[in-house]
């Protein structure tokens, strides 16, 4: 009996050493195969800054020591580079109780030295402001306990559309835009928002940029979607489910995805001028009520019939960092470190 038990734990172990080896071989053949690819793969060419008039936006709340310590001056040397006759800088600043709006009074005081054209709307209306009022019109939901509460979606997707409002303005003295460029309270360069409006040839409805704040594990996840659908598998790379975005991935190429919000996104200015105009929004309260929510940036593409006809990708190139201080600078990653 012993020698027996000792000959099928023998036969055991071997299968789980050759399971272990067989595991071990593919991943160094695929690891070779992905680092091949990179090695072997041609910078795409670069969309020319001030070639396409840019209008750039982005909400800010509590975002005092990024602005100071990156973004504000990202913002300058970008806008820039695109040139006052081809950029447009809308912030919509809300409720902040740091030195947010600080900030972001030196953001238009550099803006104006340089002669950018802008828009820096501070707005001091706390979040209790808000919650006090008495609820007025879609926005808001009955909890179990009977009181009436301000639904977080509809009120930022409100907020995001303040934001476009200059870009109505403008169109109608004239001036009208080619790409509308998102930038949240992340730390970016002019080059990485070159390469992102460089993708598919400048030719999509929406790119995204990948978000890192704890490089590898990808940081943004709410509003990203593969190509069918699906939320992320794992925050690892190579990120997704769908077959589809895992292959584009795998070869750094621009990943189809449903859906996607991160650092820095770039989307054809078209829908935003069509009759009516594509707009941010929230589900309705009444579906609300059944525990569902959908972001604003996830209806945003759903809504964009660009969506289905140039599609939806994301940038592997294009990774930014997510935080404030210094100490971010050091977690911006290239996404070709993770396999190399």
């Amino acid at each position: 009996m012993k020698a027996y038990r000792y000959a099928l734990y023998r036969r055991t172990r071997r299968l789980r050493l050759a399971l272990f080896f067989v595991l071990l071989g593919w991943t160094l053949v695929e690891v070779l195969r992905i680092k091949y690819t990179l090695v072997q793969q041609s910078q795409p060419e670069l969309v020319a800054l001030g070639s396409e008039k840019i209008y750039i936006t982005g909400l800010h709340w509590n975002s005092e020591l990024i602005l100071r310590d990156a973004w504000i001056a990202a913002v300058v040397d970008l806008a820039n580079t695109i040139g006052r006759d081809n950029v447009f800088v809308s912030i919509q600043e809300s409720g902040s109780w740091d030195d947010t709006k600080g900030a972001l009074i030196l953001l238009d005081q550099l803006l104006a030295e340089n002669d950018i054209p802008r828009r820096i709307l501070i707005d001091y209306t706390t979040h209790f402001d808000e919650i006090s009022k008495p609820p007025t019109g879609q926005g808001w939901i009955e909890t179990p306990i009977g009181t009436t509460e301000l639904r977080r979606i509809p009120y930022l997707a409100k907020l995001r559309n303040v934001a476009m409002e200059p870009l109505y303005e403008l169109q109608n003295e004239g001036i009208v835009y080619d790409k509308i460029l998102f930038l949240n309270d992340v730390i970016f360069t002019t080059s990485d928002v070159q390469r992102l409006l460089s993708t598919k040839g400048g030719n999509y409805a929406a790119t995204c940029s990948l978000d890192f704040s704890k490089p590898p594990d990808f940081y943004d996840t709410f509003a990203l979607r593969d190509a069918e659908g699906h939320d992320m598998l794992m925050q690892s790379w190579p990120y997704f489910r769908s077959r589809a975005s895992r292959q584009a991935m795998k070869a750094s190429q621009p990943v189809p995805v449903s859906s996607c919000w991160n650092g820095v996104v770039a989307m054809d200015a078209a829908p935003f001028y069509q009759h009516p105009p594509l707009k941010f929004r929230g589900i309705s309260d009444s579906l609300a009520k059944s525990h569902l929510e959908g972001s604003e940036c996830c209806l945003i593409h759903a809504d964009n019939p660009l969506s289905r006809e140039k599609g939806v990708w994301l940038n592997p190139n294009s990774g930014r960092g997510c935080g404030s201080g210094k100490s971010s600078r050091a977690e911006i990653w290239n996404l070709g470190l993770f396999v190399l």
